[in-house]
């Protein structure tokens, strides 16, 4: 077998390294709000795992004798929306429809377009650039 990437990681016929770079970019951003959709991910699970532990903290506190004080942690903290007339769901929802799934489908759209689908054309044209052909460690596909 040839050492050679797969079809999949070649660019189509006549498309071009401008082309290919510009892609690359389109989806490098993409992999940057999947990024920034992880750190909201953990914002809504951190911010719920705290309202949860303080509500706990709340009932110590009854326990404790301390009912003032926890009634109204409660009342104030507890459950309280993040942003106004928003939980952290919610801000995930509204993250998810209007910016990052439009931005997954126009990512999607570039790559139909110009690279006929293909995936990380410009990773892969950096592979070959970069590795030893001949190497047994820098081959093109696994074995």
């Amino acid at each position: 077998m040839a050492d050679e990437p797969l079809p999949e990681h070649q660019p189509p016929p006549g498309v071009d390294t401008r082309t290919i770079e510009a892609v690359g970019l389109v989806t490098e951003a993409l992999e940057t709000t999947e990024r920034a959709r992880g750190y909201l991910y953990s914002f809504h699970q951190l911010t719920g795992s705290a309202d949860l532990k303080l509500g706990e903290a709340v009932d110590k506190l009854h326990d404790a004798g301390h009912h003032d004080l926890a009634e109204e942690i409660e009342r104030e903290i507890v459950g309280r929306n993040v942003i106004p007339g928003r939980w952290t769901f919610q801000i995930m929802e509204a993250y998810d429809d209007t910016y990052w799934g439009p931005f997954r489908e126009m990512e999607q759209r570039v790559r139909d377009k110009l690279t006929e689908g293909r995936r990380h054309l410009y990773e892969a044209q950096m592979k070959e650039d970069r590795r030893t052909h001949g190497h047994r460690h820098h081959t093109a596909v696994p074995d």
